[in-house]
């Protein structure tokens, strides 16, 4: 019988939902607009210029919500690094994920209600969440207010380099799903770690 843990109350839910909806409709309507062809596309470019920027206005406020309620929530204990130790907790997660997992080993690190992340979750979601999507939206809120953004910088166009930028850290975004969906299956269950984040309740062994 698998005991359960409370981790995940209903604003963080519903944050994860709105920002997992968005970060969709923003990866497709970007893949439709980098690679638009009049003859073959998911979405017509007008569409999807349309659509991604009412997106990514919503998750910039998606966002806000989030870093906000970390600031004033007991959640934000688990974004806080410990680097002490840190490349060891790393090596031995890693071992676990490409080995002792599949071995049926315990997890170095299991999940208490003190540190829902694992050393490596807990690295990729600090660097994803408070690096590469405040990056993402500085070049997007500069791509959506270009006047704002240098003419020229180090020789290039400043709208050249930002939107390179913002392209290379959606392109970031869209691996660390696939990464993100696939770490989620193991749990005790294939679908447990999914159920916990629709009921907030966190099955361990």
């Amino acid at each position: 019988m698998s005991e359960k843990m409370y981790l995940y109350p209903a604003w963080t839910r519903l944050w994860h939902a709105i920002n997992a909806i968005l970060c969709l409709a923003l990866i497709v309507t970007g893949f439709s607009m980098l690679y638009s062809n009049p003859d073959r596309f998911v979405v017509n470019f007008s569409s999807a210029v349309a659509i991604h920027n009412v997106a990514g206005v919503l998750l910039t406020i998606n966002y806000f919500v989030f870093f906000v309620g970390n600031m004033f929530t007991s959640n934000g204990k688990h974004y806080k690094l410990a680097l002490k130790g840190l490349g060891q907790r790393l090596f031995l997660q890693m071992r676990y994920y490409a080995l002792g997992y599949f071995k049926g080993q315990e997890s170095p690190y299991p999940v208490t209600t003190e540190q829902k992340f694992n050393p490596l979750q807990q690295v990729s979601y600090v660097g994803v969440m408070y690096g590469i999507m405040f990056v993402l939206f500085v070049t997007g809120w500069g791509l959506l207010f270009p006047e704002f953004i240098l003419k020229k910088l180090l020789g290039f166009s400043g709208i050249f380099l930002t939107a390179q930028l913002h392209v290379i850290m959606g392109f970031l975004i869209f691996v660390f799903l696939f990464v993100h969906l696939y770490v989620s299956t193991m749990g005790v269950t294939v679908a447990s770690n999914f159920k916990s984040i629709v009921n907030g309740w966190q099955e361990k062994h």
